[in-house]
Protein backbone atom coordinates (compact mmCIF):
# COMPACT_ATOMS: atom_id res chain seq x y z
CA UNK A 1 0.00 0.00 0.00
CA UNK A 2 1.30 3.61 -0.71
CA UNK A 3 -0.57 6.92 -1.41
CA UNK A 4 0.45 10.02 -3.13
CA UNK A 5 2.28 13.16 -1.35
CA UNK A 6 1.94 16.66 -2.64
CA UNK A 7 4.21 19.13 -0.86
CA UNK A 8 3.16 22.82 -1.13
CA UNK A 9 4.98 25.95 -0.15
CA UNK A 10 2.22 28.13 0.86
CA UNK A 11 2.62 31.86 2.67
CA UNK A 12 -0.53 31.62 5.09
CA UNK A 13 0.19 28.08 6.98
CA UNK A 14 -2.36 28.85 9.37
CA UNK A 15 -5.31 30.03 6.24
CA UNK A 16 -3.99 26.84 4.54
CA UNK A 17 -4.39 24.50 7.29
CA UNK A 18 -8.14 25.93 7.67
CA UNK A 19 -9.11 25.55 4.22
CA UNK A 20 -7.16 22.29 3.52
CA UNK A 21 -9.10 20.70 7.11
CA UNK A 22 -12.22 21.65 5.12
CA UNK A 23 -11.61 20.56 1.46
CA UNK A 24 -10.41 16.96 3.04
CA UNK A 25 -12.53 16.85 5.92
CA UNK A 26 -9.83 16.04 8.50
CA UNK A 27 -7.45 17.23 10.97
CA UNK A 28 -3.66 17.58 9.93
CA UNK A 29 -2.08 14.41 11.09
CA UNK A 30 1.07 16.34 12.19
CA UNK A 31 1.61 20.07 13.11
CA UNK A 32 5.09 22.26 14.13
CA UNK A 33 6.50 25.28 13.80
CA UNK A 34 6.19 26.11 10.18
CA UNK A 35 4.81 22.78 8.87
CA UNK A 36 1.72 20.89 8.52
CA UNK A 37 0.46 17.44 7.42
CA UNK A 38 -2.16 15.99 6.77
CA UNK A 39 -3.16 11.89 6.12
CA UNK A 40 -6.18 11.93 4.02
CA UNK A 41 -7.40 8.48 3.82
CA UNK A 42 -10.07 9.09 0.71
CA UNK A 43 -8.49 9.84 -1.75
CA UNK A 44 -5.47 8.20 -0.51
CA UNK A 45 -2.90 11.73 0.00
CA UNK A 46 0.05 12.94 2.19
CA UNK A 47 -0.59 16.53 2.08
CA UNK A 48 2.47 18.68 3.57
CA UNK A 49 2.32 22.17 3.94
CA UNK A 50 5.57 24.28 4.58
CA UNK A 51 5.76 27.47 5.08
CA UNK A 52 7.15 29.75 2.64
CA UNK A 53 7.55 33.95 2.00
CA UNK A 54 4.46 35.92 2.83
CA UNK A 55 2.42 37.52 0.22
CA UNK A 56 3.86 34.62 -2.21
CA UNK A 57 1.77 32.39 -4.13
CA UNK A 58 1.35 28.76 -3.00
CA UNK A 59 4.08 26.64 -5.04
CA UNK A 60 4.65 23.17 -5.34
CA UNK A 61 7.96 22.25 -3.44
CA UNK A 62 7.90 18.24 -4.22
CA UNK A 63 5.95 15.29 -5.08
CA UNK A 64 6.10 12.05 -3.72
CA UNK A 65 4.78 7.93 -2.83
CA UNK A 66 4.76 7.43 1.12
CA UNK A 67 5.52 3.72 1.12
CA UNK A 68 5.07 1.71 4.39
CA UNK A 69 8.22 -0.60 4.98
CA UNK A 70 11.97 0.01 4.16
CA UNK A 71 11.48 -2.85 1.38
CA UNK A 72 9.93 -0.82 -0.77
CA UNK A 73 11.48 1.92 -0.98
CA UNK A 74 15.00 -0.74 -1.66
CA UNK A 75 12.42 -2.06 -4.29
CA UNK A 76 11.65 1.29 -5.75
CA UNK A 77 15.88 2.59 -5.53
CA UNK A 78 16.36 -0.66 -7.26
CA UNK A 79 13.65 -0.30 -10.13
CA UNK A 80 14.56 3.61 -10.53
CA UNK A 81 18.20 2.62 -11.23
CA UNK A 82 17.33 -0.16 -13.84
CA UNK A 83 15.41 2.02 -15.54
CA UNK A 84 18.35 4.38 -16.22
CA UNK A 85 17.22 7.05 -13.46
CA UNK A 86 19.70 9.11 -11.30
CA UNK A 87 18.52 8.74 -7.70
CA UNK A 88 20.17 10.07 -4.72
CA UNK A 89 19.47 7.41 -1.53
CA UNK A 90 19.06 8.78 2.08
CA UNK A 91 18.61 6.12 5.12
CA UNK A 92 17.53 7.24 8.75
CA UNK A 93 17.42 11.16 7.56
CA UNK A 94 15.62 13.68 9.62
CA UNK A 95 12.76 15.43 7.31
CA UNK A 96 10.13 16.94 7.86
CA UNK A 97 9.71 16.18 11.39
CA UNK A 98 9.86 12.44 11.06
CA UNK A 99 13.10 10.09 10.86
CA UNK A 100 12.46 8.48 6.80
CA UNK A 101 14.29 6.06 4.40
CA UNK A 102 14.00 7.58 0.71
CA UNK A 103 15.09 7.63 -2.82
CA UNK A 104 14.72 10.95 -4.86
CA UNK A 105 14.45 11.23 -8.43
CA UNK A 106 13.92 14.04 -10.72
CA UNK A 107 10.99 14.42 -13.49
CA UNK A 108 12.02 15.76 -16.96
CA UNK A 109 10.54 18.84 -16.07
CA UNK A 110 13.13 18.87 -12.58
CA UNK A 111 10.28 18.23 -10.63
CA UNK A 112 11.14 16.67 -7.70
CA UNK A 113 10.21 13.46 -6.55
CA UNK A 114 10.75 10.59 -3.74
CA UNK A 115 9.91 7.84 -2.54
CA UNK A 116 9.61 7.39 1.26
CA UNK A 117 9.04 5.68 4.49
CA UNK A 118 8.72 7.37 7.53
CA UNK A 119 10.54 5.38 10.20
CA UNK A 120 9.91 7.53 13.57
CA UNK A 121 9.12 10.68 14.63
CA UNK A 122 11.75 14.00 15.42
CA UNK A 123 11.97 16.97 16.58
CA UNK A 124 14.04 18.44 14.23
CA UNK A 125 12.50 19.90 10.87
CA UNK A 126 15.53 18.47 9.03
CA UNK A 127 19.29 17.02 9.52
CA UNK A 128 20.60 20.99 8.64
CA UNK A 129 17.77 23.23 9.49
CA UNK A 130 15.08 23.43 12.90
CA UNK A 131 12.90 25.47 10.50
CA UNK A 132 11.12 24.77 7.45
CA UNK A 133 14.00 26.81 4.78
CA UNK A 134 13.20 28.87 2.06
CA UNK A 135 11.69 28.13 -1.19
CA UNK A 136 15.19 28.56 -2.86
CA UNK A 137 17.17 26.72 -0.10
CA UNK A 138 19.23 23.58 -1.10
CA UNK A 139 20.44 22.50 1.90
CA UNK A 140 17.47 20.92 3.42
CA UNK A 141 16.31 17.50 3.66
CA UNK A 142 13.65 18.26 0.99
CA UNK A 143 16.17 19.13 -1.42
CA UNK A 144 17.88 17.50 -3.34
CA UNK A 145 21.16 18.99 -5.47
CA UNK A 146 23.65 16.23 -5.90
CA UNK A 147 22.52 13.56 -7.12
CA UNK A 148 24.34 10.00 -7.93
Amino acid sequence: MSRVQLALRVSDLEGSIAFYSKLFGTEPAKRRPGYANFAIEEPPLKLVLLEGDPDQATALDHLGVEVFDGAQVTAATDRLTEAGLITLTENDTSCCYAVQDKVWVRGPGDERWEVYVVKGDSDQYGTSAQTPPAADDESTCCATTSRS
